[in-house]
């Protein structure tokens, strides 16, 4: 199949290098050579090759004179932004790609695309060119680049109250067509639904490393590991994602923002393919009658993980059941990994409005959490932060770097709906202030910091600046703790 162009940014129709080509195009099918063109209109050959390759636009006289000889009108020829045909439009991208800074700095001779150029080798050439501008782009991708970007998704779907009612109805409409009616979507359902797409599901044990998964177009077949994937990646989830981007029509991301918006839906259509919006709000609007909504029932019902189960929640909860929430996955060293909200509850954020790898207070559920022995049940906490009075709900786990919470909560008035309202666990919240958690005790920090040198890893702060401290990287109040526990007695 020939690769495609470059894609390029829209232009106006009198954009001076495809009117040249549709003037060439329109001389060529009239049969007259560019002198015989030149003597019709009263110009030079160097003028008109000059304007037919995009490098002069012509006047009103000159591109009507050219359109009375060619059999055409001027509007005709300015009428398209499309080249003529498939060639022109090679043409086209290869001079606009050595017209471009990126083929300056490679310090070689241009190639002219005139007639005399193979059509194959005009096709690897564009080719060529394309992924030199793909990796490119690529390459400026940066951390800052995806914290930019992943907060613009973040604050677009926290107006849609996180919820999608196009992808919902397709997803719906997919999981029927299988005869799924509630419960857990099975393994078995879910390869009749690759079946429906012309797609039989393959289990290998030598993926590429670097791939969850690999769809071969060609003869049909997506291919997954034998197992699932730690991290909570399970072959189901996989499965699906593979096939929505079938559905999606998804085609090679041209920039790292789309990548992100593409990986955005094909998570939110698995979501809705393994807790189906109907099976979904027939099961949680039953608990919410019963005062007894739980992220840990909800996601036993449906065979998912908590992090699913939660973020899931989040996309019905305000928009079927009236019930505002925050969402939070954290590392175990208070990292924020992953947030949402749209009740108001200050997640930290940086001068630029991301939250990615910031500090979350020591104070919240999220991190205290960690702090208990009996880990098999959710941890419920109300605390009191400058935005009000929150309910949360959290589950640790193990992933295979690190340990994890998973916090679902809700604003104070709406704990009545769920199961663990009842606790009497309270803490109180300052932050962003420092003096709420951020700053050691003083006697500690007298005692240790001009006598340790902790050395920090390399984690979530590849996405987030360095928080501020004695020590870059390193959270100085856990350091002192730390060093003051182990230190060996007098």
């Amino acid at each position: 199949m020939p690769s495609n162009p470059p894609s390029q940014t829209p232009r106006p129709a009198s954009d001076p290098l495809v009117l040249g080509r549709r003037i060439r195009h329109a001389r060529t099918a009239a049969g007259l050579t560019l002198r015989a063109l030149a003597e019709a209109v009263g110009s030079t050959t160097s003028q008109l090759s000059l304007v037919e390759n995009g490098r002069r636009e012509p006047r009103l006289s000159l591109l009507t004179a050219i359109a009375e000889t060619v059999g055409t009108t001027p509007a005709e020829l300015l009428s398209s932004q499309a080249p003529p045909d498939r060639r022109a439009q090679l043409e086209i991208a290869l001079e606009r790609a050595q017209r471009s800074p990126l083929f300056a700095a490679l310090g070689v001779p241009t190639v002219r695309p005139g007639r005399r150029l193979p059509m194959d080798a005009l096709e690897s050439l564009v080719a060529l060119h394309g992924e030199l501008d793909r990796r490119a782009r690529a390459a400026i991708a940066t951390p800052e680049e995806a914290r930019r970007i992943n907060t613009e998704l973040r604050l677009e779907m926290q107006s849609r109250n996180n919820y999608v009612p196009e992808i919902e109805e397709l997803a719906e409409d997919f999981v029927r067509s299988v005869g799924y009616t509630g419960g857990a979507l099975t393994h078995h359902m879910v390869a009749q639904m690759a079946e429906r797409l012309g797609f039989t599901i393959i289990h290998v044990d030598d993926l590429p490393h670097s791939t969850r998964t690999v769809t071969d177009l060609e003869n049909g077949r997506i291919y997954l590991p034998p197992a699932s994937i730690p991290g909570g990646y399970g072959l189901r989830s996989l499965a699906l994602q593979s096939m929505a981007h079938r559905i999606f029509g998804h085609e090679n991301p041209a920039s790292y923002g789309d990548f992100l918006r593409q990986r955005q839906e094909l998570a939110y259509f698995t979501a809705c393919c393994l807790v189906p919006r109907f099976a979904a709000l027939a099961f949680l609007e039953t608990k919410k009658t019963a005062k007894d909504l739980a992220m840990e029932d909800f996601r036993d019902a449906f065979g998912i993980t908590h992090h699913s189960a939660a973020q899931r929640f989040t996309n019905l909860a305000t928009a079927h059941l009236g019930i505002p929430v925050h969402f939070i996955r954290a590392n175990s060293d208070g990292a924020l990994y992953r947030g949402y909200e749209n009740d108001g509850v200050p997640l930290p954020a940086d001068a630029s409005g991301a939250i990615e790898g910031q500090p979350l207070c020591r104070r919240w559920a999220a991190r205290a959490a960690f702090a208990r022995r009996n880990r098999t049940t959710e941890f419920s906490q109300y605390t009191d932060t400058p935005a009000g009075t929150y309910w949360c709900s959290t589950q640790t786990g193990t992933s295979t770097d690190a340990e994890f919470s998973i916090t679902l909560g809700v604003p104070f008035a709406h704990a009545k709906w769920f199961r663990g309202r009842e606790t009497t666990r309270r803490a109180q919240s300052t932050c962003p202030d420092k003096s709420c958690c951020r700053r050691p005790d003083p006697e500690l920090a007298a005692r240790w910091r001009e006598k340790s040198w902790p050395s920090a890893k390399m984690h979530a702060h590849v996405l987030s600046p360095l928080p501020s401290g004695t020590f870059p990287g390193v959270d100085d109040t856990e350091v002192y703790e730390f060093l003051q526990a182990h230190a060996p007695e007098a």
